[in-house]
Order: C-alpha cells, then structure tokens, then sequence
C-alpha cells in the first residue's frame, strides 16, 4: 500500500515537472531515449570510440534508436501535456499541406543550392571541397542513400523539434530565440552520435579531426533552425518543417565531400555559418516588427 502510494506520488512529481517546465522535459527525455538506445547499441561509453569493423553493421541500429528519441518523446509529450485536443491539432499541424509554393521553394531549395554553391567556390582553393556526388564512384547509390536518410532524419526528428517543443517556445519568446533555443538543444543532442559516428569510421584520428567533430554541430545546425523556426512560424505547417529538414539532412549527404573532416570540415562549417547567420540577419530586418501570433494562440 506504501510502496503505491509513492509511485503515486513520484508521477504526480513528474506530471508537475512537465507541465511546468514541458520543453526542458521534451529534452531530457529525448535525450535519454536517443543517447541511452545509442550507448545500449554500441556497448555502453566504452564504445563510443567504436570499431571499424563493426561500424556497417551497428550504424542502422544506431540511426533507429537515435531517432526514436525526438519522435517518442514529442508524440508522448503531447499526449501527455495537451491530452486529445493537443493530439488533435498535432495531426492537423502535421498534414497541413496547403501553405504556398514559396514556402515548399524556400523548404526544399535553400539547402542544396547555398551547400552547393559554397562548396564549388572552396574547391577552387581545395579539390578536397569538391561535392560528394562528383566523386563518389557509385552515383546512384550515393544519391538514394542521401535521401533516404533525409526523409528518415526529417520525418522522425521534426515530430518532436517542430511538433512538440517550438511551438511551447513561441508562446513565450520571439522566432529568432525560439530558433536559438531549439538550434543550440539540436546541436547538443547530436554530439554523441557525431562521435561515436567519427571514431567508429576512423575519420577521427587526432585533435584537430575530434574538434571539428564537436564544432559542426553548432556551426552547422544552429542558425540554420532559426530560419526553420521562420518558415514554421509563417506556415503553421509541421510538414513543411519536415520538408526542410529533410531537404538539409539530404544535400549534407549527398554534397558532402568523402571523408571531409579536421581542417576542410571546420572551413566549410564557418563558411556555412556565416552565409546562414547573414541570411538570418536579412530575414529578421525584412520581417521586424512582424512575428506572427499565430503559434502564440495554438
């Protein structure tokens, strides 16, 4: 009788918690679904440093469990938080398609054609910069494997980043903070795959190659949410939100140079920040003043 009475009293600690703090809750638990299946995958922190050998085999296993983090937690939160109705409006956020073609143009060809862009004006310093799809000897294969982690990545991870915690954010903060808040929690979540990722394909192979590793995720990952932020914020659509995602995941795959990692990597991941912080910068003085209230009210 004791032992159910605190059970009881632990989940209504917990319930608490998250209907205070539901976006902090939201991380945590993403979190310690993706890093504990990732670590339970690979054989505890021991084997982040991995083995090359078994790098082929694990690396689906490890892609499945690290997505099944954003995507449990967001649909259980909401579920949790916002009962019925929350689940509801989740479904129609989910399948709202009817945005704007600009909004689809802005989703789907940002990425690829700035990625491009900057990696044909590198490899004039560097052939090392070159695309991956330029060099990779089986195009195809390349080609299709970029977008089918694109659409795993994009779908998955969205239901919680765009689903559950941005529009708790934006009933508080602006889209530019929002987007900060989300981008730098993004960024944080990737470092242990990153890693394990780095050592278990022997591209880390020194202190350099290892910074840059911890470096991209940030530098790769955080301006770019904040214009996520936008395109949601002015469509209301968590499809589209997917479609971007997916549209970053894929070209980062596909265009990607082989291997690229230390200082190439670190020269690409500034160029890339930079473009995307001047391209935030133009977004946020265009629309001052204009912060939709649309999430605010959902």
């Amino acid at each position: 009788m004791k032992e159910n009475i605190f059970i009881k009293d632990i989940m209504t600690v917990i319930k608490a918690f998250i209907q205070r703090n539901p976006v902090l809750a939201y991380f945590i638990l993403t979190v310690a679904i993706s890093w504990g299946g990732v670590l339970l995958v690979i054989g505890g922190p021991s084997g982040i440093l991995g083995i090359k050998e078994q790098f082929e085999t694990l690396l689906p296993i490890v892609i499945l469990v690290l997505l099944a983090g954003p995507s449990v937690a967001g649909v259980l939160l909401t579920g949790l938080v916002d009962g019925r109705a929350g689940l509801n409006k989740f479904r129609l956020r989910l399948f709202r398609w009817r945005v704007g073609a600009r909004w689809y143009a802005v989703a789907l060809l940002t990425t690829p054609l700035l990625m491009m862009a900057i990696y044909l004006a590198l490899s004039h310093l560097s052939l090392e910069f070159l695309p991956g799809i330029f060099t990779a000897d089986d195009k195809v294969s390349h080609l299709l494997m970029g977008l089918a982690t694109g659409l795993m990545a994009g779908i998955f991870e969205e239901l919680g980043w765009t689903g559950f915690a941005i529009p708790r954010l934006r009933q508080r903060y602006s889209v530019l903070t929002t987007g900060l808040i989300v981008g730098f929690l993004w960024a944080i979540w990737h470092i242990l795959p990153a890693l394990w990722l780095g050592f278990a394909s022997g591209t880390i192979n020194g202190t350099l190659s290892l910074i840059s590793y911890l470096l991209d995720p940030f530098l790769f990952l955080v301006a770019f949410r904040m214009l996520m932020v936008w395109v949601y914020d002015r469509t209301g659509s968590l499809l589209v939100g997917m479609l971007m995602h997916v549209s970053l995941t894929g070209s980062a795959r596909i265009f990607a140079p082989l291997g690229i990692v230390g200082v190439p990597l670190l020269i690409f991941d500034i160029t890339w920040a930079a473009v995307m912080w001047a391209v935030v910068a133009v977004v946020a003085l265009v629309n001052r003043g204009k912060d939709s209230n649309k999430l605010r009210n959902e």
